[in-house]
């Protein structure tokens, strides 16, 4: 009996999902066909005589430290030191090098006996080795962050934590082995970012909630925000008349472009917009959904125009803290430069037409946009789909006029009745 339930269950249970799974499927296998059509096969020439090696290594010994803390510079470290190093990775591991760390105020961090660094190892063809401090090797720092990071989700969401962290991978995934090699390959930027954004966004919604009507809803008004914070920052752009070229550190894919390169960068100011907004807007989108199918549960009678503007009221209580939550994002990504900039004491005009704030400007109010007018797209196409779910399983009014000859008709003969009454059963009574 135990098993037979279990099969029972197995098959409630995939007949339940078969959409999700279908959908996934589909994108795993699009996934799959751009990686192989963006695989580049890479021509191996013979080895160069003289190159260069990142690898990673632990300090046996600090043979000398010539550095102290400069005052000048907030108290950071400045100075070099003299270390053996025992190689952990690459062609020379196991080998113990004589490596130099020269640190500064912006490069650089003193190390001690038994941290972990990454080095730069020259090779030359005259056999010579020299080694340098590349940086502190802050790997296992960083994996031991994001576990936590991901037990945290897990035991605070549990189910929906863990699909919400798959979802995270697969949206970080899709930006380094989709977009990035199809901006690369010189593809359409924001063309091509709106696109992976919206595959983004289909196949978050569907892990975290399969395909039904509350996802269906959130993804519709997550891919209409999107695309009016791409319509205004176009719009911005023109009028201010800046562009990707005007961003920060753009500097090197200039380089890289004119090197051959085929990316396109006057979309890349919009495109990080668009990138940027569409989490603020899959969060909204999501929200004003579930809590719509929420209301819609607890009242089915509610119509069109009751749901959209609860939809609306749920919306207005986060329009503040999201509006807030971006443009202190942006401010906080950038905060060293606006710091400087305001050491500066520069003039009104000055500041307020340079093209670093106009940018900025741009890139806050475009998110913001697109995040405000998600709510009332996505509580429009909720309650239109609810409103009709409620329309259909009403029950049906009877039909007046087809019983009306019928009413009459009993009317009449119990009328006829009453006035046949004959005085013998009147009698009886």
């Amino acid at each position: 009996m135990k098993k037979a339930s279990i099969d029972r269950n197995d098959k409630n249970w995939l007949r339940r999902n078969l959409p999700a799974l279908l959908v996934l499927f589909l994108a795993a296998l699009l996934f799959l066909l751009f990686r192989l059509s963006l695989r580049e096969d890479k021509e191996e020439g013979p080895a160069p005589l003289d190159y260069a090696e990142f690898e990673s290594g632990i300090v046996t010994m600090v043979a000398s430290d010539q550095g102290s803390a400069d005052e000048a510079s907030d108290g950071a470290y400045r100075g070099r030191q003299l270390l053996i190093v025992k190689v952990t990775s690459g062609q020379y591991e196991g080998i113990e090098l004589k490596v130099f760390n020269d640190v500064g105020p912006l490069n650089g961090v003193p190390v001690q006996e038994g941290d972990k660094v990454s080095m730069i190892i020259n090779s030359y063809r005259d056999g010579t080795i020299m080694a340098t401090v590349y940086e502190y090797n802050r790997l296992p720092a960083l994996i031991l962050i994001v576990a936590l990071f991901f037990l945290v989700t897990i035991l605070i969401g549990r189910k929906t934590g863990a699909k919400s962290l798959l979802a995270l991978v697969i949206t970080v995934a899709s930006l380094f082995y989709i977009l990035f090699p199809l901006l690369l390959r010189g593809a359409p930027t924001i063309p091509s970012v709106f696109l992976v954004c919206v595959y983004v966004a289909v196949i978050s919604f569907t892990i975290l909630g399969g395909v039904k009507r509350k996802s269906i809803c959130a993804a519709l008004g997550t891919i209409a925000g999107v695309a009016f914070a791409l319509l205004f920052a176009l719009l911005a752009q023109s009028l201010c008349r800046v562009n990707g070229l005007r961003a920060e550190n753009v500097e090197a894919l200039l380089l890289l472009r004119q090197s051959g390169s085929g990316v396109e960068l006057k979309g890349l100011l919009v495109a990080g917009i668009i990138v940027s907004a569409l989490g603020a807007v899959m969060d909204v989108a999501m929200s004003i959904s579930s809590a719509l199918e929420e209301v819609h549960t607890a009242n089915g009678e509610l119509g069109f125009r009751a749901l959209f503007r609860s939809g609306m009221n749920i919306g207005r209580d986060m329009v503040g803290t999201m509006t807030n939550t971006l443009i202190l994002a942006f401010i906080g990504s950038s905060f060293t430069t606006i710091l400087y900039l305001y050491s500066m004491d520069l003039s009104f005009y000055q500041l307020y037409t340079s093209a670093y704030l106009s940018i900025e400007v741009i890139s806050g109010i475009s998110s913001s946009i697109g995040m405000i007018l998600a709510i009332p797209l996505t509580a429009a196409i909720s309650a239109l789909w609810l409103s009709r779910d409620t329309e259909n399983s009403s029950p049906k009014a009877p039909d007046r006029t087809k019983n009306a000859g019928k009413n009459a008709e009993r009317m009449g003969l119990n009328r006829k009745n009453r006035g046949n009454t004959s005085p013998k059963s009147a009698k009886s009574r």
